[in-house]
């Protein structure tokens, strides 16, 4: 015998709040799905607006799709909250940089100068004796120019760098790295989206089987699914980043989850960044390589041209009257140039002692566990912000077709 207005056996009651609860997760899980993957459009392109993961027949991951606008978002954040590049490289040492390339510039410059001289006056330059030769190169005063250069970079830092560009560069063409930013930062808080989907949709399951039992109207179910869906991801947000600062509701203190976990999210947060993205190796090609490099070669090309006419004075009258001076001014500029060149092949010599002295990780860490709460939300949120009532609708919508099919295959002969 049945029960209820609509005369049901008990256990098809009994399955509603399951079936919500289901519901309530696999719309939470697909929603954390879809804000990452596909990182590239996958569907048929027929019609897409430029920045928006939709198609009219396809998808693609929300973070991948914006990636450039949400490194812009984190890295301003990053840029004038959390560190100052020029503060940041006054903490290298001229001098102990200068030593730490040393071995490596004396052999480069023995290399160069062999290679120059052989080519510009050969006979003049192996009639030198081994011994005279070496020391040119050992007697050259090459701390100084490092020290003279590093000093230069240092006052100048913002002229020969766009830190902003090259973290915003890495993040377009790896959104995988992206994608990972989020992921690990905000690792507990997705586990809370996806399991409180289940709890929520079973809540929400108990209050529709109720309603089931008094009102068995058809549209009951395709619409309390549809509420399931959309509520489920709008509450588990909601709990997320909300409230900004703790609260007390009678005995207990409400707090957002990611705002809770600050100094741990903090501490990723800048592993992350400094081993992927702003170590030493990367500076140092965006400084050869990057949007202003040309500043950086401008700057390095005067300092060297400074120290080849030192390394040069004691040969100069003989290369002059080898091959007269408008030759040996050539001979000057191609071995700046080649010294130019080849300069970031040892660069890296100075990595470990860089690495260590600019110590970006301690900064980033320290200065984002001390953000105010408003300002340390926009680390994770942006990721959710964006599109995000898109997520909730398909949610809802997702919820809305399992209640149809409910419908019919529980409820209807």
């Amino acid at each position: 015998m049945g029960v209820g207005v609509g005369n049901y056996e008990w256990w098809e009651y009994f399955i509603i709040p399951w079936v919500a609860a289901f519901v309530g997760f696999g719309t939470n899980v697909l929603a954390l799905q879809m804000t990452f993957l596909p990182l590239d459009f996958w569907g048929i392109p027929l019609f897409r607006l430029e920045g928006r993961p939709w198609g009219i027949i396809g998808w693609q991951g929300i973070i991948p799709t914006k990636a450039e606008k949400m490194a812009g978002i984190t890295f301003d954040m990053m840029t004038t909250r959390l560190f100052n590049i020029k503060e940041i490289f006054n903490r290298l040492d001229a001098h102990t940089f200068a030593q730490e390339m040393e071995d490596g510039l004396l052999l480069l410059m023995d290399k160069v100068m062999n290679e120059v001289a052989n080519e510009y006056m050969p006979g003049a330059w192996n009639k030198l004796p081994q011994d005279v030769r070496d020391e040119i190169i050992v007697m050259t005063e090459s701390d100084e120019f490092i020290e003279q250069f590093m000093v230069d970079l240092q006052n100048h830092i913002e002229d020969v760098v766009d830190i902003r560009s090259m973290t915003i560069q890495a993040c377009v063409a790896n959104k995988p790295l992206v994608n990972k930013i989020f992921l690990e930062c905000g690792e507990k808080e997705f586990t809370f989206i996806r399991r409180s989907g289940f709890y929520f949709g079973f809540i929400f399951g108990c209050i529709q089987m109720g309603i089931w039992f008094v009102y068995d109207s058809a549209w009951v179910l395709p619409v309390a699914g549809f509420l399931v869906g959309w509520f489920t991801n709008w509450i588990a947000l909601k709990l997320i980043f909300s409230p900004l600062h703790p609260k007390r509701f009678l005995c207990w203190t409400i707090h957002g989850l990611f705002l809770k976990r600050q100094h741990e999210v903090s501490e990723t947060f800048a592993r992350i960044i400094c081993v992927e993205i702003l170590h030493t190796k990367a500076i140092w090609d965006s400084i050869f390589d990057g949007p202003l490099s040309n500043n950086f070669i401008a700057m390095l090309r005067a300092h060297t041209l400074v120290f080849v006419e030192s390394m040069l004075a004691e040969v100069k009258p003989i290369a002059v009257a080898a091959m007269g001076a408008v030759k040996y001014a050539q001979m000057k500029e191609d071995i700046a140039q080649k010294v130019i060149d080849e300069l970031p092949g040892i660069i890296d010599q100075t990595y470990a002692y860089s690495q260590e002295a600019l110590d970006m990780e301690t900064t980033i860490r320290t200065k984002m566990q001390e953000l105010p709460s408003e300002e340390f939300e926009g680390v994770l949120h942006p990721a959710f912000q964006e599109d995000e009532i898109t997520l909730i609708f398909l949610g809802g919508v997702l919820g809305a077709i399992v209640g149809v099919i409910q419908l019919f295959v529980l409820f209807y002969e």
